[in-house]
């Protein structure tokens, strides 16, 4: 298959670099025009995926035309924030039409939109528009290392070809008609991960962690049912799989953002240092609006916003979750 990725950062290079070893014909594009220059010169994404030699048949391009001529799928491996623009670029380039998988995980600021409604919004008449969620690093994936990921789309027939197209025996794909759901999962962990970190980082203990991530995965699947998700996808890969990794996983942005607010570092400073997008972050915000929307208590999530704002400090927003009024479960 022809896939074009969209995106050069570590997630985006690190998929091309696999389906190019997989036998697929890969291009790669970004607006960086530099950083595209420098890759495509080194063979290797030295600032965001260092130490991985590109296959040949895996190209990097400074034209989107270039880049999208034969393409079957186009694959976006931006952040959230940069996902609209390159869905209206594929509208400006007469690419609208191709077959889309988003690879990125949030909630769009100021629409609160899911990834896949974003492209859907933008390329309202294209019917195979779907995601790429799951418990995955990409340094594990650019080593070959084993993993499982989701590809879940409203159109069940395409995500079925699609699965069977690219399951490789490194990268395992599953297919899902919930695209709720696997959104909703991949993107909220994110916001459990920050939490864990805070707590890992302010030694509270693996008690606390295991309780976080507990309580994490039930606020995640309140959330996902009330927007019309299935609870079983919560049980699965791109639900408590992608949240356990992301918790715990020493590879995490979001729980190394955790991890330097317990230091007492300022957000800023955290987000420097990590030199990366921690799309949980930016989805917080959106979280708890769309929690209120549906009326759905989201007590982590309201008290990590709470610091974010800085009406609280990081002690406050464990001793503020512990002090909660006891219930059933």
């Amino acid at each position: 298959m022809n896939i074009t990725v969209i995106g050069a950062g570590s997630w985006g290079t690190a998929l091309a670099i696999h389906f190019a070893l997989h036998g697929h014909r890969v291009a790669l594009w970004a607006r960086n025009r530099n950083h595209i220059q420098t890759i495509e010169a080194d063979r290797e994404n030295k600032h965001h995926l260092p130490g991985f030699t590109f296959p040949e048949n895996l190209t990097a391009h400074t034209d989107l035309t270039d880049a999208l001529k034969d393409s079957e799928l186009v694959l976006i491996a931006t952040s959230v924030a940069g996902l609209r623009d390159s869905a209206q670029l594929l509208a400006e380039h007469n690419a609208g039409h191709l077959p889309v998988l988003t690879a990125c995980k949030g909630f769009e600021q100021d629409t609160g939109l899911m990834a896949f409604q974003v492209v859907k919004e933008v390329l309202p008449d294209n019917n195979c528009i779907g995601l790429l969620s799951g418990p995955s690093f990409a340094q594990e994936l650019a080593k070959q290392l084993p993993c499982a990921v989701v590809l879940a789309s409203e159109n069940k027939a395409w995500i079925e070809a699609l699965v069977g197209s690219l399951n490789t025996n490194v990268l395992r794909l599953y297919g899902s008609e919930d695209v709720i759901g696997v959104a909703v999962g991949g993107s909220v962990k994110n916001i459990m991960a920050i939490a864990t970190g805070l707590s890992d980082g302010l030694e509270y203990g693996l008690n606390a962690r295991a309780a976080l991530v507990t309580r994490g995965l039930a606020e995640i699947t309140r959330l996902a049912v009330a927007m019309g998700a299935q609870p079983k996808t919560m049980m699965g890969l791109a639900g408590i799989g992608d949240l356990i990794l992301t918790c715990t996983g020493a590879l995490s942005r979001n729980r190394r953002v955790g991890l330097g607010l317990a230091e007492g570092k300022e957000l800023h400073e955290v987000l420097l240092e990590i030199g990366h997008v921690s799309e949980g972050v930016s989805t917080i915000e959106e979280v708890f609006n769309t929690a209120c929307k549906y009326q759905i208590d989201m007590p982590i999530t309201h008290t990590l916003l709470q610091l974010l704002r800085k009406e609280l400090n990081p002690q406050q927003v464990v001793e503020r979750l512990m002090d909660r009024e006891a219930r059933f479960e």
